[in-house]
């Protein structure tokens, strides 16, 4: 099998927590109301960004990545610092 080597490419994040809005991504605070696309009627807040293949839920401390053609999409803390670094 090949192998190949990710091209290092500078992106922009920011990490997100409740309370703080950040661009593309939208929210929901819950409701009761058992027909609720969106939580159900579980009443717990909900977070999500759109991406090229849809509705990603986010969860606090998730980084909201902007791509090289300018889309959108969530990584987890953990994958994120595996995966980049800070540059000046």
């Amino acid at each position: 099998m090949a192998r190949y080597r990710k091209k290092p490419v500078v992106i922009e994040a920011e990490q997100w927590f409740h309370g703080r809005q950040v661009e593309g991504m939208r929210t929901h605070d819950g409701c009761r109301n058992p027909m609720c696309e969106l939580c159900g009627g579980s009443g717990k807040p909900k977070a999500w960004v759109s991406t090229l293949e849809g509705p990603l839920t986010v969860s606090p401390g998730d980084f909201i990545i902007t791509g090289v053609k300018g889309e959108r999409y969530p990584c987890k803390p953990d994958i994120f610092a595996a995966t980049y670094e800070a540059v000046e």
